[in-house]
């Protein structure tokens, strides 16, 4: 991938705690909680040697399809003060406002965003009906054309409407332009379907595919032969517990197990 230094790589996720205005967050630790917690994920994740990360609001919930503007304020304020620690390609992802997400990446010099483009699903969250031509042309406008478009195209919390198969929404998917398919589970942490990660890997051949949620060391041996990468979070925590903190010795089994898996594969 175009993004990474390394072929098949691991993103990790840096999730952030509670953002203002949302029910988790906390008031009295303000920013400097916030500056705290995702600092220690990002040294944790970049000593540990994953290929990448992607700053996401994985504790508002429940989440919102539109955010307000403290949200991305937030966000862009805490990665500008760690930017000149991050040393990976660094992806944004702000549930589930893709055009704040495109946003807050041209603020933050953001390489990627991750966030539903395509389709029209039913979720616990409202109908989820994204614009990718109108969100092409924002990125346009605000000079973000440079900013990869990572498309969910089994979010969580969803289902699609209507009979298209998994296979024929990532073909429209690559042919409508998506930097990257991501096939995913029912919720954070949970696995996604192998079956779905090779439908969509068949039909968008030149696209990459990677695995979105519930990916864990011991499976990557089955997911690094077919996913073009995986993006991480939940097995990487303490306990396995998506709201805890990262624990350095998962993320170092993780990498080191993606290494040994990517170097059995053919070239």
């Amino acid at each position: 991938m175009k993004v990474f230094a390394t072929a098949k790589p691991v993103i990790a996720m840096v999730h952030f705690p509670g953002l203002p205005g949302r029910p988790r967050h906390d008031r009295a630790g303000g920013r400097a909680r916030l500056l705290d917690v995702v600092g220690r994920d990002l040294e944790v994740l970049q000593d540990a040697g994953v290929d990448g990360v992607l700053f996401c609001n994985e504790a508002d919930i429940p989440y919102q399809l539109t955010v307000g503007p403290e949200i991305p304020a937030a966000m862009a304020a805490v990665i500008g003060e760690l930017r000149p620690s991050i040393r990976v390609p660094f992806g944004v992802n702000i549930l589930w406002d893709a055009k704040a997400s495109v946003a807050l990446a041209r603020a933050t010099g953001a390489s990627f965003v991750r966030e539903v483009l395509t389709g029209v699903y039913e979720s616990d969250l409202g109908l989820i009906a994204p614009a990718l031509g109108e969100l092409a042309g924002y990125q346009a406008a605000i000079g973000a054309a440079g900013v990869a478009l990572f498309d969910n195209i089994t979010p969580e919390f969803s289902s699609s409407i209507g009979s298209r198969t998994v296979a024929e929404r990532a073909r429209s998917a690559s042919f409508l332009g998506v930097d990257a398919i991501l096939v995913s589970g029912p919720q954070a942490g949970v696995p996604m379907n192998m079956s779905d990660l090779r439908a969509a890997k068949a039909a968008a051949p030149e696209t990459p595919v990677l695995a979105n949620t519930g990916v864990q060391a011991d499976r990557l041996a089955e997911i690094l032969p077919v996913a073009d990468g995986v993006i991480v979070g939940t097995s990487l925590k303490v306990d396995g517990i998506t709201w805890n903190p990262v624990d350095p010795d998962r993320a170092r089994r993780f990498t080191e197990t993606a290494a040994k898996v990517r170097a059995s594969l053919p070239s």
